[in-house]
């Protein structure tokens, strides 16, 4: 849902610790009440009230990602209200779990309950103030200028950059930004007016509440250590490793993270895994990542060099070949039965693995649709407070010769997400079942 999303955007660490405080009054309000029940619901920890929480004000929300974020929170106490109108609020809190502030913003649509969208919440300095993060007219337009010159630039189809950027110069032009003060709702503009021309959901950009240094002046070696940090923090974003009735192996993993810092950990699930059967991978809430991740686990799933996709980056003109691995330590899972989980929010490099192995016959997509994004992405800093990402080239598959951007992967199996791991066990079973007879 909203926290685990947002966190991850804003990469800040909480700091500085604050005295207690009296109790803050929420605003009864429409935007009020919403606020009251999130806070309720996502403090008690329950997970059946943070799912009801979902059902009755957030139905695009996920009850894994709330409770994962609560473990790592523990909870919030709310400090002030910022902005308090009838359809919307902004805030702040603080973690439980660790010293540290967070503003806090939505609104809520007419409704009875009324439900919440456009929630963003991002870690700020201590005592920082929604006021503190207007916007004038040269930073919309600096920010405009940057960004259409970084999409001129990198954009992996420059006859599209030139028209996005064109359109938010005009834009520009005839004041459709001038009243718009508040740092997320212009990013949020921008994505939209971008996403517009593009349809290209990896095309984004970001604002932080705080400034953010430039790495380009010295910080990458740090940045490389935070995020080493964060992985080991997130056990690389595997989730669960464990064997299933009838030796069926079951890995769920979120996220493709470079494997300089979880192979690791990727290496360790794999071979946890080894000896089964017949393996399920689930991708339900994976949201992509490093190319090289998915040609290592890709690797334990054959006994031959295997071509798996090809990146073209337009600005260099060059194609980089992705295939699986000469080596990877312990057994492989070759010629086994191999079945992946999707669902509509499976993105970027989680469709890039389901989509190779899909081509390649050797395993069986099962759930939704997938997200439709196969344009990789880097981000560039625009100033202290906004980065744009920019998707900068696209993945060719050597068997189809194309992809999946725009429209995901069809899974083979199509159920509802939620209905995906019981039918892949099924055909799991039936499937061993079937080779022991006829073995």
């Amino acid at each position: 849902m909203f926290v685990r999303r947002l966190f991850a955007v804003s990469g800040l660490v909480f700091a500085s610790l604050i005295s207690a405080q009296a109790p803050v009054s929420v605003p009864d309000s429409p935007a009020g009440n919403a606020l009251a029940a999130w806070l309720g619901a996502y403090n008690s920890g329950d997970r059946a009230q943070i799912e009801a929480f979902i059902k009755t004000r957030a139905p695009h929300g996920n009850a894994d990602h709330e409770m994962y974020m609560r473990q790592r929170t523990g909870g919030f106490d709310l400090i002030a209200i910022e902005l308090s109108e009838k359809s919307r609020i902004a805030f702040r809190v603080r973690e439980r779990a660790s010293p540290g502030e967070a503003l806090g913003k939505f609104d809520v649509s007419p409704g009875d309950p009324a439900q919440i969208g456009n929630f963003t919440l991002r870690a700020i300095p201590a005592g920082t103030r929604f006021e503190d993060f207007k916007l004038d007219a040269a930073t919309r337009a600096r920010v405009v200028a940057a960004a259409a010159r970084l999409l001129d630039e990198y954009y992996v189809f420059a006859d599209v950059a030139k028209k996005m950027g064109a359109d938010l110069r005009a834009r520009l032009k005839r004041g459709e930004y001038d009243a718009i003060v508040d740092g997320d709702a212009f990013a949020d503009r921008l994505v939209t007016d971008l996403r517009a021309i593009s349809h290209d959901r990896h095309l984004g950009v970001d604002f932080h509440a705080a400034a953010t240094p430039d790495s380009a002046a010295g910080h990458k070696a740090e940045d490389g250590m935070r995020s080493r940090r964060q992985a080991g923090a997130m056990n690389c974003g595997f989730e669960k490793a464990e064997h299933l009735e009838h030796n069926i192996g079951y890995l769920k993993f979120d996220m493709f993270i470079d494997p300089d810092a979880c192979a690791a950990t990727a290496i360790a699930a794999m071979n946890f895994l080894a000896d089964s059967d017949a393996i399920i991978f689930d991708l339900r809430e994976n949201g992509g990542g490093e190319p090289r991740m998915i040609a290592l686990i890709s690797t334990y799933l054959f006994d031959e060099p295997t071509h798996l996709n090809d990146l073209y980056n337009r600005k260099e003109g060059t194609t980089d070949q992705y295939w699986t691995l000469p080596y990877v330590p312990g057994k492989k899972l070759a010629g086994k039965p191999v079945y992946v989980l999707t669902s509509k929010y499976t993105f970027s490099g989680a469709e890039e693995f389901s989509y190779n192995l899909k081509n390649l016959k050797r395993a069986t997509i099962i759930g939704e649709t997938t997200g439709g994004g196969a344009h990789p992405v880097s981000g560039h800093r625009i100033d202290d407070h906004f980065a744009i990402n920019v998707p900068f080239a696209r993945a060719i598959n050597p068997i189809t010769k194309t992809n999946w951007e725009g429209t995901g992967v069809e899974p083979d199996i199509k159920v509802p997400a939620g209905e995906a791991l019981e039918r892949a066990r099924k055909l799991a079973e039936e499937k061993l079942r079937g080779d022991r007879a006829s073995g």
